[in-house]
């Protein structure tokens, strides 16, 4: 199981990577980051991404038919089936401009399932396609702690 490190180096794989960071949308801080950002500072694009982030998996408008109605023994919305994980509401956010696209996981933890992977593609070479695929496998596998 890879951690933070490796999940990233592997996120800079995809085909037009140009960045990567894993984000605590509550604090708004990068818990890693690899490659370039927009405005050349990934603790800014951090802080923004998290803002967006947070935003987006609170409205309930996002969320799952049935999220966060019941709640699980330990007082946990949106638990997955086994293992003690939490589900974030949302699964991924995707923002394109005319030069980019940025994908926003959400990872699920067995904490409060507040970090995301971001990554952010070049238009020209970006597959989004493979990237939520390969973004989804990563969190699926991503060890934090």
């Amino acid at each position: 199981m890879p951690g933070i490190d490796e999940c990233l180096l592997e996120a800079m794989r995809l085909p037009g990577a140009r960045g990567a960071a894993l984000v605590d949308w509550t604090s708004g801080l990068a818990l890693g980051a690899v490659g370039e950002f927009p405005g050349g500072d990934h603790e800014a694009a951090a802080a923004e991404a998290a803002e967006v982030a947070r935003l987006t998996a609170e409205q309930r408008a996002f969320a799952p038919d049935g999220y966060g109605r019941h709640d699980s023994p330990d007082g946990h919305d949106g638990q997955a089936g086994g293992g003690g994980v939490a589900d974030p509401p949302v699964e991924d956010l995707i923002i394109s401009n005319r030069d980019s696209y940025h994908v926003l996981r959400f990872v699920p933890t067995s904490f409060d399932s507040s970090v995301f992977l971001h990554v952010w593609l070049a238009r020209p070479d970006g597959n989004l396609a493979l990237a939520r695929i390969r973004l989804g496998e990563m969190a699926g596998r991503l060890v934090l702690g």
